[in-house]
């Protein structure tokens, strides 16, 4: 029941997202989370070297900000630790069973392989100009025929990725 609970809660946040952004900030925005990576940086980068923010069309144009994108990103993370902790079921583990099972026990293997897979991940969704929650919640809410088929090669993908990885 916990799983439709979180489901319905989803598609309120999606529409309320479309509905406040509409009428208190005169501009459409959807749930995402990739532009938010890309802020967060620009928004460092704006502290340690403004002039490379300022030269950046695209941080011109998605101005570094802690806004309610970034909100829904931090309370992301917070839920699912507190989901975590409240099912019992958080633990700290280094390198999980299915990877030592495939790959070893290296915890320093494990942290280039998840930090090599994440810039992965960011490059391929910067480059497709959205996540799978923007594409895929987002652009199916629209009913978006390029969301329906964003959604479907994002699971293949992981499947195949999967597949690949883990040989199962």
């Amino acid at each position: 029941m916990l799983p439709d609970v979180a489901g319905a809660l989803t598609g309120i946040l999606a529409v309320l997202s479309v509905a406040v952004t509409t009428l208190v900030i005169d501009r459409t925005m959807y749930l995402g989370a990739s532009t938010t990576f890309v802020r967060a940086a620009g928004y460092v980068e704006q502290v340690v070297i403004p002039e490379n923010v300022q030269a950046n069309e695209y941080l011109q144009q998605n101005r570094p900000r802690v806004d309610w994108q970034m909100m829904v990103v931090g309370g992301i993370f917070i839920g699912a630790l507190i989901s975590a902790r409240l099912g019992r079921s958080a633990k700290l583990e280094t390198v999980p069973p299915i990877w030592k099972e495939r790959f070893g026990t290296s915890a320093t293997l494990r942290g280039v392989g998840a930090f090599i897979g994440g810039m992965i991940l960011m490059f391929g969704a910067r480059l497709a100009d959205g996540c799978p929650s923007g594409h895929g919640l987002s652009g199916n809410m629209q009913l978006a025929a390029s969301g329906l088929l964003a959604l479907v090669f994002f699971m293949v993908g992981g499947i195949i990725t999967a597949h690949l990885l883990y040989k199962k």
